[in-house]
């Protein structure tokens, strides 16, 4: 049984910083391209960011580029997800996700497994 589960979340000022965690288990992390969606209240949930396989290719939002970072620890199979510069507007609950399917990597439809969700709130 596949379980991802999010984690790092919490309550910050604008400006600041928060690295999220996803731990999965019951599948080799290292097979699969891996992404970090978010969704605020009343919106439909979006893209943030997507690692390859590897790592050695990583994909952002325009919103986030320049502010946000994915990695990956295929040994530890976690992938994070470093936040800085945090705008309220980044304010969403944050969900992990496993790529199964072949395609762009922002559209959500390519992902499967998600986690249940941490809460990011950055106050103005």
């Amino acid at each position: 049984q596949v379980q991802v589960v999010e984690s790092g979340g919490g309550l910050v000022q604008a400006g600041g910083s928060l690295r999220l965690s996803c731990a999965a288990s019951g599948l080799t992390v290292s097979s699969y391209a891996m992404g970090w969606f978010r969704q605020a209240p009343g919106k439909e949930r979006e893209f943030v960011a997507a690692i390859s396989r590897s790592g050695d290719s990583t994909y952002y939002a325009d919103s986030v580029k320049g502010r946000f970072t994915i990695s990956r620890d295929n040994a530890k199979n976690t992938v994070d997800l470093q936040m800085s510069s945090l705008k309220p507007e980044d304010t969403a609950v944050y969900y992990c996700a496993v790529r199964l399917y072949a395609g762009n990597y922002n559209e959500k439809n390519r992902f499967a497994y998600w986690g249940q969700g941490t809460q990011v709130t950055v106050s103005s």
